[in-house]
């Protein structure tokens, strides 16, 4: 494992959730900051994409990205011209899978659930962007069905659901927490007091686990964004002034 990134053991292609470690960014975005919108040094965040690729091992051009929206929609990475600098984001959506050999996939996070999807019997990959609007549109479920429809078998995908914000620092809304507790079950909302928590991986899991995705081929990593300030960037946290996490899976088998 790298430091500018963690892994999953399940996953037998190169992958990661990135770290804050390893970068060139300063103050609040140290170190690796990953996200361009959020006022750091747009050079200091090209460098970061550099040494990411660098220890990836994978080149910076075939990286692709979209602009997300909190909500449903999953692109195909589309072909271009090879580069050695990062492609512009593609698109509106919030999950992105290639079949191209060489190509990567990722999807930015601060707090928000990240997913790594890989089908090793037909060789796609894809990357999804889960916060608890996308997660309440079944963006996994319908990234999972858009691979389906291409032929891969929901079964025989692994899958990695990477750090986030977990319940014991998720403070939402008595409102939100009932709606989730009736859309996935109570055990995704934990009441404390006056206050209620969520676990917003728990409910991406179910999802998965609803469109056939197999318990055994889900790795759930339990790292917190929020409690770890050393690791993780956290927008709630640092109350939206951080950097962001680039979570990305490459497609070579």
């Amino acid at each position: 494992m790298s430091s500018l990134f963690i892994t999953s053991a399940l996953l037998p292609v190169p992958h990661g959730f990135a770290t804050r470690a390893g970068g060139v960014s300063e103050g609040r975005f140290a170190s690796l900051n990953l996200g361009f919108s959020v006022g750091d040094v747009r050079e200091r965040v090209e460098e970061n994409y550099r040494r990411l690729a660098t220890a990836v091992g994978a080149p910076l051009g075939a990286l692709h990205t979209v602009k997300q929206v909190h909500g449903d929609r999953m692109l195909q990475a589309q072909p271009g011209e090879d580069s050695q600098t990062l492609r512009p984001q593609q698109g509106d959506a919030d999950a992105l899978f290639t079949e191209k050999a060489g190509d990567w996939v990722g999807v930015s996070t601060a707090d928000c659930v990240p997913v790594l999807l890989v089908d090793p019997e037909h060789q796609r990959v894809a990357a999804v962007h889960s916060g608890w609007r996308g997660t309440d549109a079944d963006i996994s479920a319908k990234a999972v069905e858009t691979l389906a429809a291409r032929g891969s078998r929901p079964e025989r995908l692994l899958v990695a659901v990477g750090p986030a914000i977990q319940q014991c620092c998720y403070v939402v809304s008595p409102e939100l927490a009932k709606h989730f507790a009736t859309r996935f079950g109570s055990d995704v909302v934990v009441a404390k007091g006056d206050e209620f928590r969520l676990d917003l991986s728990r409910a991406v899991v179910l999802t998965l686990r609803r469109v056939g995705v197999k318990v055994g081929n889900m790795d759930v990593l339990q790292d917190c964004t929020s409690c770890d300030s050393s690791r993780f960037f956290s927008h709630r946290r640092d109350s939206g002034r951080t950097g962001r996490h680039i979570n990305f899976v490459v497609h070579r088998f």
